[in-house]
């Protein structure tokens, strides 16, 4: 069951890049997911305490994967209805959410999400066939 148009908000350092924090950090297999979910036609939404020139370093990584945004730290139809400053997705990806699936890789500062294993649980909720 594909979940047409469902919103997924996506954290950056330590999601779709290792953490490195002030600079962008390694690959860690976010950008083939993330562009099948918007193949699909999954609305991503950034979503990261990122600001000013890192924020737009951010952007510029999916940009120049081809990955596009919906949104970057807000969700556009959310003021229709609500004034609240949390972000409406359908589905949250963070390092930090309670069941993302990590990788600890020696030499890494911080563990980062595990993609093969989100892609695995993306296909077992429907969202990827």
């Amino acid at each position: 069951m594909t979940r047409y148009n469902a919103i997924i908000a996506i954290d950056f350092d330590g999601t779709v890049v290792t953490h490195a924090y002030p600079e962008i950090g390694e690959e860690i297999g976010a950008e083939e997911v993330l562009r099948e979910l918007t193949e699909k036609g999954y609305r991503l939404i950034l979503y990261t305490l990122r600001h000013g020139e890192t924020l737009r370093q951010a952007v510029a990584w999916f940009r120049t994967r081809k990955i596009p945004l919906w949104a970057v730290n807000e969700n556009p139809e959310q003021r229709r209805w609500s004034r609240s400053p949390k972000i409406y997705a359908d589905l949250y990806i963070d390092d930090s959410a309670l069941g993302c699936p990590l990788q600890f890789i020696d030499g890494w500062e911080r563990p980062a999400v595990d993609w093969k294993k989100v892609r695995t649980k993306l296909v077992c909720i429907g969202f990827l066939d």
